[in-house]
């Protein structure tokens, strides 16, 4: 935990530099507990453990502090259903808050939605791979690191 003024303190050091270290177009992973985390970071990306906290409560804090990027249709992408899942009609409810989150960031909230092997090919891209304790089926969500204007600087 860190306790600093103004840093959310479910942020842990690593996670911090992580953020702190990202630049413009680089990607975060938020993974849910069934993400094969440790596999898809042995191609390069940092691996970050965030066990016991969930994608809504870590990207709200990270939403704090990384900029979303504008210069992008979609600065957020989530894991598309399998067929199998979409036919049964699997409704993944999660999704909804990402979308709320990310709009009250200044985003249009829209996820893209990504096949989920293409998701994983992503994923081994990231600048950085956070392993949570999110339950919810489909729960993984990619940011996008935009800028911050000057003006906007401290």
């Amino acid at each position: 935990m860190v306790v600093l003024k103004g840093i959310p303190s479910i942020l842990t050091p690593e996670l911090l530099y992580a953020l702190a270290k990202m630049g413009h177009g680089d990607e975060l992973v938020l993974a849910d507990a069934n993400f094969p985390v440790s596999s898809v970071c042995k191609s390069g990306p940092m691996e970050i453990r965030a066990d016991g906290l969930h994608v809504p409560e870590l990207l709200e804090a990270i939403l704090k502090l990384l900029p979303l990027d504008t210069y992008v249709s979609h600065p957020a992408a989530v894991m598309d259903l399998v067929e199998s899942d979409r036919l049964r009609g699997l409704q993944v409810t999660v999704w909804l808050r990402y979308s709320e989150l990310l709009k009250q960031a200044g985003s249009h909230g829209d996820l893209d939605k990504v096949e989920r092997f293409a998701f994983y090919e992503r994923a081994k891209k990231a600048f950085v791979v956070v392993a949570t304790g999110e339950t919810a089926l489909y729960g993984n969500l990619i940011i996008k690191k935009g800028v911050i204007p000057p003006g906007e600087l401290c």
